[in-house]
């Protein structure tokens, strides 16, 4: 039998475009044998394991203003610019309830990238009870460089997965999931380019050279995988999903229709291809 996987890239923001994606497919029950998110995607993603389609996008409205879920107060207060205790502890446990136990009693596998920042080297971790350790490593996958502290758990000083590996296609494939819808969140034609302020990053993150070798990297490993993932796309091994055009919204986006407006799209696309999806993955 093969196994099919769900890949879900990240992008802060943009991933309101992957929450309408994956709310669409858990609406018109369609399953996968694993899954994997990167950065946005895991912390959006996870949703889809504990069977909670319009979460990721209702507490994004309700909070995007509270300076406890993301702003420049945080960052200076906490060292986060989204508040680790409350985005990670007082949401999911108190204000939009996380469904702990649907996510543990799903047999789904679902794994979360991060970056080690001693090795410069991706880090990929199967979270199976989304405790609060757990959640420290979803955390980590999504700790955006110059914005959040270095993470440590488990002997390891974590930061966000897409430094190192932002679309883990070749990872899952190399787990066996054999075909694989790849959820982007940047249109076909878009190229990374350098980062500007790799210049700050060398200064802010001085004591680990390896982690700021993997960002001056980062762009052409980036463009390298999207290139695989239309490579295996064309092989009729990989469905993509990504937006027509660039989804213009910032990285911190605080406007909650803007918000609603990228997660419709990511609704639209998915609903438009569900059926061509369906025909790909019993083939």
């Amino acid at each position: 039998m093969e196994k099919i996987g769900l890949v879900m890239e990240g992008g802060a923001m943009r991933g309101m475009f992957s929450a309408g994606v994956i709310d669409v497919l858990m609406e018109n029950k369609i399953e996968f044998d694993g899954a994997i998110g990167v950065s946005a995607g895991a912390t959006f993603g996870c949703n889809f394991k504990s069977k909670q389609p319009g979460r990721a996008i209702r507490y994004n409205k309700r909070f995007c203003k509270d300076w406890r879920y993301s702003s420049f107060k945080s960052l200076i207060k906490t060292g986060d610019y989204y508040g680790a205790d409350f985005c990670y502890n007082e949401l999911p446990n108190k204000l939009d309830i996380y469904d702990v136990k649907t996510y543990r009693e799903n047999p789904m596998p679902f794994y979360i990238v991060a970056s080690d920042c001693n090795t410069g080297k991706p880090v990929y971790k199967e979270l199976k009870k989304c405790d609060a350790d757990e959640l420290t490593w979803m955390r980590a996958s999504a700790s955006m460089p110059l914005a959040s502290k270095v993470v440590q758990i488990d002997g390891y000083e974590l930061l966000d997965g897409g430094i190192t590996d932002s679309i883990p296609l070749k990872y899952f494939e190399s787990l066996g999931y054999s075909k694989n819808l790849v959820v982007l969140t940047q249109p076909r034609d878009y190229l990374k380019k350098d980062n500007k302020l790799i210049w700050l990053i060398k200064i802010m993150l001085k004591k680990y050279p390896n982690i700021v070798h993997a960002m001056k990297n980062r762009a052409k490993v980036y463009n390298q995988e999207k290139e695989y993932v239309f490579e295996q796309e064309k092989l009729g091994k990989t469905f993509v999903i990504c937006p027509e055009d660039d989804l213009k919204i910032s990285r911190t986006e605080k406007n909650p229709d803007e918000l609603q407006r990228v997660y419709d799209l990511g609704r639209k696309v998915m609903q438009e291809r569900l059926e061509e999806f369906i025909k790909f993955s019993k083939n």
